[in-house]
């Protein structure tokens, strides 16, 4: 049995200014986004100049600040919000939901994409390799603050998480890194190294991340305000990736249907 180390969430602070590990993630992880987009955008056959993918981030951070935050408050904390409707711009009280993140990051690469009529699904093709690893680190963060964790268990490489109880639990966290940021980045990337129909990558990247969420909200614990929100064992995690799978598998038949035709 493991015992969480308890790290400061904050890296170092000058006077009011705080730098915190999950800040850090989320920083590494666009950095990335932007290294490997630039890496992608100088292949002959790219449709995007290197220096639009600096404009791309931007739209791509955008998105998933705000819908991040959208999605915490109206899947998450609907109650609060209707107590108290300013409750949706307190963001210091945290919470960023991956499903809103997703939704705003859509939009935003809609609205970018109508300035050069590159089409909806062939940016999201190019954008989708680019981001796992960043929901890898914002994982690694998560586990850093001690947040999300999983559920008790006696497996031997349980964690105590000393800030919750005594309890053995899943690293949870960790186990979302390694799928959703490890293996999805390689799978993706990998996939995406040859000619794709086009749509096939993005909608590869929703079903996959689908997937392995659904399967590793078992380990983790539920939300303690919302508890199970059906048939007595679906978490609300779970029930969000129902779209996704059914999406993503639905787009990558079609893409390749319309490939054959």
């Amino acid at each position: 049995m493991l015992v969480h180390p308890q790290f400061d969430p904050v890296i170092f602070q000058i006077g009011p200014l705080a730098i915190r590990w999950y800040g850090l993630m989320y920083l590494i992880g666009f950095a990335f986004f932007w290294w490997l987009g630039t890496m992608r955008a100088r292949k002959p056959d790219s449709f995007i100049r290197p220096e639009q993918v600096g404009d791309l981030l931007f739209y791509a951070v955008l998105g998933v600040v705000l819908g991040g935050r959208f999605g915490s408050v109206f899947f998450y904390n609907l109650d609060n919000f209707i107590d108290d409707p300013l409750y949706l711009f307190k963001i210091w009280e945290g919470g960023m939901s991956f499903h809103g993140g997703l939704l705003g990051v859509i939009l935003a690469l809609w609205l970018y994409q109508r300035k050069f009529g590159w089409g909806f699904l062939r940016l999201c093709d190019f954008v989708a390799p680019l981001v796992p690893i960043g929901l890898g680190l914002g994982r690694v963060g998560n586990f850093i603050n001690a947040e999300l964790w999983g559920r008790a268990t006696d497996v031997p490489w349980a964690v105590v998480f000393p800030n919750v109880d005594q309890l053995a639990r899943h690293p949870s966290q960790l186990y979302q890194a390694a799928l959703e940021g490890a293996v999805l980045f390689i799978v993706i990337w990998v996939y995406t190294a040859k000619p794709r129909p086009v749509g096939a990558a993005c909608s590869l990247f929703v079903l996959l991340y689908g997937l392995f969420r659904f399967v590793v909200e078992f380990a983790r614990e539920p939300d303690a305000h919302l508890g199970y929100v059906a048939f007595g064992w679906m978490t609300m995690g779970q029930l969000l990736t129902l779209p996704m799978i059914a999406v993503g598998l639905l787009v990558f038949w079609w893409s390749y249907k319309k490939a054959e035709q």
